[in-house]
């Protein structure tokens, strides 16, 4: 997806913004989708401050980690993962592999 014509936040809104209801995917997976593949740590900064209206929600750490810098920590990211059908169990998407978004479907 890696586009000189838009910045590299637009890039990651935009796929964010394509993430299915009850699926989830990686700041890594983001990065890399966007050109930048050692980026992940970038792409959970545009998350804390990027637009609201966005379902940050569906983007986890690798391997299916919930996110301590969610609003409310992993709690918060529980709930509004669980609130989409996403299972949580110990701080971790249950069932990853099954409900991970390449960004290719």
């Amino acid at each position: 997806m890696s586009d000189a014509s838009i910045s590299f936040n637009e890039q990651v809104y935009e796929l964010v913004a394509q993430i299915p209801k009850g699926r989830v995917t990686t700041y890594g997976t983001l990065a890399a989708l966007c050109g930048k593949p050692r980026a992940a740590r970038i792409v959970g900064g545009i998350a804390h401050f990027g637009p609201s209206e966005l379902p940050w929600q569906r983007v986890v750490k690798a391997g299916g980690g919930l996110a301590e810098g969610f609003p409310g920590g992993v709690e918060g990211h529980r709930q509004v993962l669980e609130a989409e059908g996403v299972k949580v169990s110990n701080h971790r998407v249950v069932d990853f592999n099954q409900i991970f978004w390449s960004g290719k479907q």
